[in-house]
């Protein structure tokens, strides 16, 4: 039986440095293509452009998101914003109606129905070309839809570009260890760009063309990650997703372990079940390396992470009922020989070369993030932040999904 468990530990080791491998030779073949542009951006011609802002309960955020949206360097007359209350149980919808004042914005409300509902509302009210979202808990940058626009500009096969999304305010310790997840994330998301693999396409301002909700029809509920199934759905209709770099959105990031903890949940439940509806797709070679490497890399990290914590927790609890034995056979007795660590947490063999590999090519891809986020190069203390947080924490979240699947219980939206 042990043989069998380390031959299952060696596999999911070698996929996962093969993983993290497959990222940074991607990064060497690529890296001279990632442009960071400080200065102003013009372009040939600007189409007009829809953004919806859905909103549900988020009085104190949203008066920034649309500030954001108006401070925007794109022409005025050339972007239509759309604030959608989505049933607020608080006072977002005084809070936006305020903004119907100016020309370019209209004020919906609706009863709630989901995030997905306030959307395809706003996609009903469009009439423009191209088409985005943009979460009420999150702010662009004044340059970044002319950045994002830039992609369309320069080639018609586009059909969609997401921006970095980017941690803002960072104050608590689960807040600054997100703030290193966000960089990585910028990091891998260029990456699955290059492999034209992308498997999310970001509620915060993501653009699309029109088109591709003409032809593939309007947001679905997607387990509460509707924009991962569209991505879904782009990807399986062969529709073209880009990432745009140096398009930098802003979002507030869970202050607890709790609401992480829901929030998280709530993805990764998304990704599961989105995987399952569309499992049509998996390792079928015309879905290039969205089927060949993202979808297949996801269910890896949780397998991996998944049989991990099992394990870990079974020698834990095999070592500690062998010393609870010990105990009541010859007494208590402290001795460094009754407390031996066990061969699982330390071992010599080289298989830790490969984990310590593993890491070091993860705290890569938060250096370069943060150099593509923050125009910063070097470790920062916020990274060590990381590994803690979600070497602990993000085992119970993957598990809770796999459970909830399981048993068809969907998590809550907060």
């Amino acid at each position: 039986m042990a043989s069998i468990f380390s031959v299952i530990f060696y596999i999911l080791i070698f996929l996962s440095v093969y993983v993290q491998v497959f990222f940074f030779v991607t990064f060497l073949q690529n890296r001279k293509k990632i442009i960071i542009r400080n200065s102003k951006v013009s372009l040939s011609s600007y189409p007009s452009v829809t953004i919806v802002v859905p909103c549900w309960n988020e009085e104190h955020t949203v008066e920034r998101t649309v500030n954001s949206l108006l401070d925007l360097t794109y022409p005025k007359d050339k972007l239509k914003i759309l604030l959608v209350d989505d049933g607020s149980t608080d006072s977002t919808f005084n809070v936006i109606n305020k903004f119907s004042q100016f020309p370019n914005v209209k004020v919906f409300h609706k009863e709630n129905g989901g995030k997905y509902t306030a959307l395809n509302l706003g996609l009903l009210h469009t009439e423009t070309d191209f088409f985005g979202g943009l979460d009420a808990d999150s702010f662009a940058d004044r340059e970044s839809l002319v950045r994002i626009m830039s992609y369309f500009d320069k080639d018609s096969e586009i059909m969609a570009v997401a921006p970095s999304v980017i941690a803002y305010n960072s104050k608590t310790f689960i807040q600054n260890a997100q703030k290193a997840e966000y960089n990585m994330s910028v990091y891998l998301k260029k990456m699955l760009g290059f492999l034209g693999a992308i498997n999310v396409t970001p509620g915060p301002l993501t653009i699309f063309r029109k088109k591709v909700f003409d032809d593939l029809g309007p947001y679905r509920h997607g387990h509460n990650t509707e924009d991962m199934e569209i991505a879904y759905r782009m990807q399986k209709n062969k529709y073209r997703i880009e990432h745009c770099n140096d398009a930098y959105v802003y979002t507030n990031t869970p202050t607890t372990i709790k609401k992480l903890y829901r929030q998280r949940l709530r993805w990764i439940y998304g990704f599961i079940n989105n995987t399952i509806d569309y499992r049509s797709v998996l390792f079928k070679k015309q879905y290039g390396n969205f089927s060949l490497f993202t979808l297949p890399m996801g269910v890896i990290s949780i397998v991996s992470v998944a049989y991990l914590f099992v394990r870990i927790v079974y020698n834990i609890g095999d070592f500690i009922y062998a010393k609870i034995n010990v105990f009541n056979t010859v007494g208590w007795h402290f001795s460094s020989a009754n407390f031996y660590p066990d061969t699982f947490f330390i071992n010599s063999q080289s298989f830790i070369f490969l984990v310590v590999f593993i890491y070091l090519l993860v705290v890569f891809a938060m250096i370069f993030g943060r150099r593509m986020t923050e125009g910063k190069w070097g470790l920062s203390l916020y990274m060590l932040y990381f590994f803690p947080v979600f070497s602990l924490i993000a085992p119970f979240w993957l598990m809770k999904a796999v459970y909830n699947t399981v048993l068809q219980r969907k998590p809550a939206w907060r």
